[in-house]
């Protein structure tokens, strides 16, 4: 009782959903498709602003030239398979390089793995491509591998899943920190690790862990006002969340989690909202509600749609839609999408203010207003 108690205190002041919250959107929105030629993408990131790199999960990295709608492959890009949710992942360019996620065997099994390379465009091809970093322990199976790019100043962060293990109490590799699973990383540009990460000095803890406690995020982006670094993680069956990311901090999944067991509606873990040790999230799908599996992220801070202005926008999976959220320091409010009809896998900002969106059928869209 007291579990359900808290949620519904939740409910009401907003941290919490039920599939009766969205609040309506001034604007009817509709799209436009730049392309439907892509296959199954995944990731995208301006590299100027005419041209986008886009990865393809089964098939490699292209380039997009958003005004002749002309798709080139890029070459030079490191060996990949593709198990399950596995692939060629996230891409960012950052001054002549290209950083790349993408899945790899590694002794005998399946990982996680980042590197980067030298961007020729004149040629389409990348040179030296060196891994970052091999999240660790190797696992096989095609399940949970994280894997979201971000760069902030001279750092770089991804994103590691858990892998799908369901050993769901303190033992999970979500909770070990002598494990890169489950993970936030932080990096510097060239793969070393900062001395300033926190738990340098703690022990067996794996010094290139920024934050832990996390189950699959596929969505991280930075906030533009404060600096702070937001993501999306994927829950058990509901449970879904949206966290800001603290400097060491454990988020709690499996040992807490609002979610209930796949095929069934019963809670399974502890209530992170009575756990001191655990950071909580800033918005959660609980148990019942039908969830909002979420996958890429932006903060919106262009002019082209002006009620959309300091919301932050989510790519959702199996609610085939782009998700809209108002932001209030840490009050969320969702509203209603701006789109429906696609999984949606990621989604940015323009600098002119256009939102782009790519959708697993193979398209890459742009937003508009319809009145």
């Amino acid at each position: 009782m007291k579990y359900s108690l808290l949620l519904l205190i939740l409910v009401v002041t907003g941290c919490a959903v039920t599939e009766l919250d969205r609040t309506p959107l001034e604007n009817t929105y509709t799209y436009e498709i730049i392309t439907d030629e892509l296959q199954n993408p995944w990731g995208m990131s301006l590299f100027s602003d005419e041209e986008l790199l886009i990865t393809e999960k089964n098939t490699g990295l292209v380039h997009l030239n958003l005004v002749t709608q002309e798709i080139t492959r890029i070459s030079g890009i490191p060996e990949f398979i593709s198990p399950g949710q596995g692939g060629m992942l996230d891409v960012a360019y950052h001054e002549g390089y290209i950083y790349l996620t993408y899945v790899a065997e590694h002794d005998g099994a399946h990982s996680t793995r980042i590197g980067r390379g030298m961007y020729h465009p004149e040629e389409q091809r990348i040179t030296n491509f060196t891994v970052l970093h091999i999240s660790e322990p190797a696992i096989s199976g095609g399940a949970h591998f994280g894997s979201r790019i971000l760069i902030n100043g001279d750092y770089l962060y991804y994103t590691t899943g858990d892998r799908g293990r369901k050993n769901f109490g303190p033992e999970h590799v979500s909770q070990d920190t002598t494990n890169t699973l489950g993970a936030v990383i932080r990096l510097h540009l060239n793969g070393t690790i900062p001395q300033t990460n926190p738990h340098i000095t703690h022990g067996t803890a794996r010094d290139e862990i920024y934050t832990y406690g996390h189950r699959n995020p596929q969505g991280m982006t930075l906030h533009p006002r404060t600096g702070e670094i937001w993501i999306s993680d994927h829950g058990e069956n509901d449970g879904d969340e949206i966290n800001i990311l603290r400097a060491g901090a454990n988020y709690g999944w499996p040992v807490t989690h609002t979610g209930c067991l796949y095929g069934t509606r019963r809670l399974f873990a502890e209530n992170p909202f009575e756990r001191e040790d655990i950071e909580n999230p800033v918005f959660f799908w609980e148990c019942g509600t039908g969830g909002f599996p979420p996958a890429g992220m932006t903060f919106y801070h262009g002019e082209k749609y002006p009620e959309l202005y300091g919301a932050l926008l989510i790519g959702n999976l199996a609610g085939r839609e782009l998700g809209v959220f108002d932001v209030d320091g840490r009050t969320i409010t969702q509203k209603e999408p701006v789109y429906t009809g696609q999984r949606v896998r990621d989604v940015m900002e323009h600098p002119d203010g256009q939102l782009y969106f790519i959708t697993d059928n193979g398209a890459l869209k742009t937003l508009q207003i319809m009145s």
